[in-house]
C-alpha cells in the first residue's frame, strides 16, 4: 500500500490523558514506531508538542471526541498541520480495544491517507461561532423563560395572551409590573394598553380579571428579572458578533437574500460554514456536508432510513419553511 505520509503522529485523546502514536522511516529503510502517554494539562501539552518535533513530525491527526480535542489542536496547530478526523473512519479491529491500539491503528491510516481529515475553522471564525452558538443557546433560554410566564399567568387565571399578541410585548409588560407592584385593578391595568391594543380595553379588563396572589408576584417578578438578564447577554453577544462579523458584511447580504434566512440565520451560517468556500467543490458537496440533503443507504437491494446528520436543516426560517437546499448552496458558493 502507497505511504502519503512519511512522518505522522496520531494522538488518541481523553480527559486527562493523550496517548500519541508517531511513525516515522528507520535506519534500515523500514518504519519505526514510538508511543507514549502525556498529561492533557497545557505543561503536558507543551511535552507533546517537544516530543513530536523531536520526531520532526509533519502531520497530527487526532479523534473527534467531544471537546477534549480542542486545546490540543488550537496549541499545535501553529507548528504542525493538524488534522481532525470523525470517529466512525477510525474504528478499530472488534475485540481489540485500547488507547495505545487505537493511536497506533490510527497512526498507520494517517500515514497511509485513508481517512480524510474534517473541517476546522481558522481561529477568528471559532470565536464567532462560540459567540453565535452561545447566543442562540441564550435566545432558546429566554423563550422557555416567557413560556414559564404565561404558564403562571395561566395559573393566576390572567388570559393576557389571549388578547395581546405577545406576552412581553410594550402594553403587556407594562401591565405585568403594575400587577408585581400590587395593581390588580382590570380597569386600572387595561388602561395601560398602548397603540392598537387600546382597541381591545373592554376585552383586556376581562382577561386582567384573575387571582394574582403573592405566590404569583414571586414567580412572574423573578422571571421577568431573568428575561431582563437575558436580554441584556443577547444584547451583549450580538454587538460582539457585529463586530465580528463586519469584514463580511457583503456575504451577508448576500445570505439575507435567501427566502427563510434573516440577518441573525445569516450570522449563523456564516459562522458555522464559513466565507472560503473553495473547501466545497460545488454547491452540491456543501449541502450535503450541511445535512441539506439526505444520505444513501443501500445493501443488498433494500434502501435503508438516511438522516439529516448536521444542524443546519432542521432550523426552520420565516413561516416554519426550511430554507431552500440549492438556494442556501448557491448564495454562500456565490
Amino acid at each position: 500500500m502507497n505511504r502519503l505520509i512519511e512522518r505522522c503522529a496520531m494522538l488518541d485523546v481523553h480527559k486527562s490523558q493523550i496517548t500519541a502514536c508517531v511513525r516515522v522511516p528507520d535506519d534500515a529503510g523500514g518504519r519505526r514506531q514510538e508511543i507514549r502517554e502525556f498529561q492533557s494539562t497545557t505543561s503536558g501539552l507543551l511535552l507533546l508538542a517537544d516530543w513530536l518535533r523531536s520526531w520532526s513530525v509533519a502531520v497530527v491527526g487526532m479523534e473527534s471526541t467531544g471537546v477534549y480535542w480542542r486545546a490540543v489542536f488550537y496549541l499545535l496547530e501553529g507548528e504542525f498541520e493538524c488534522r481532525l478526523y470523525n470517529a466512525r473512519h477510525l474504528r478499530h479491529v472488534p475485540g481489540r480495544k485500547s488507547d495505545v491500539q487505537d493511536a497506533e491503528w490510527g497512526c498507520q491510516l494517517v500515514e497511509h491517507g485513508l481517512v480524510r481529515a474534517s473541517f476546522v475553522p481558522p481561529r477568528p471564525l471559532r470565536e464567532l461561532r462560540d459567540l453565535v452558538r452561545y447566543r442562540k443557546a441564550k435566545i432558546q433560554e429566554r423563550t422557555r423563560e416567557v413560556q414559564r410566564v404565561e404558564k403562571t399567568l395561566q395559573d393566576a387565571g390572567i388570559k393576557l395572551s389571549s388578547v395581546a399578541s405577545e406576552v412581553l410585548g410594550k402594553s403587556a409588560r407594562l401591565m405585568l409590573d403594575a400587577l408585581i407592584s400590587g395593581t390588580h385593578d382590570p380597569e386600572i391595568l387595561a388602561e395601560l394598553a398602548k397603540g392598537s391594543l387600546r382597541k381591545k380595553i373592554p376585552a383586556l379588563r376581562e382577561a386582567l380579571q384573575g387571582r394574582f396572589t403573592d405566590h404569583h408576584v414571586l414567580l412572574v417578578g423573578q422571571m421577568l428579572a431573568q428575561i431582563d438578564f437575558l436580554d441584556e447577554t443577547i444584547q451583549t453577544l450580538s454587538e460582539r458578533v457585529q463586530e465580528l462579523t463586519a469584514p463580511f458584511s457583503r456575504e451577508l447580504e448576500l445570505l439575507d437574500t435567501i427566502p427563510g434566512v434573516d440577518r441573525r440565520a445569516a450570522e449563523m451560517l456564516l459562522a458555522e460554514i464559513g466565507p472560503d468556500m473553495s473547501q466545497f467543490p460545488t454547491e452540491h458537496q456543501l449541502a450535503s456536508w450541511a445535512g441539506l440533503c439526505p444520505g444513501q443507504r443501500e445493501s443488498g437491494g433494500k434502501k435503508g432510513t438516511s438522516c439529516m446528520n448536521r444542524g443546519l436543516c432542521h432550523r426552520p426560517g420565516r413561516g416554519g419553511q426550511s430554507p431552500p437546499r440549492a438556494s442556501i448552496a448557491s448564495a454562500i458558493a456565490a
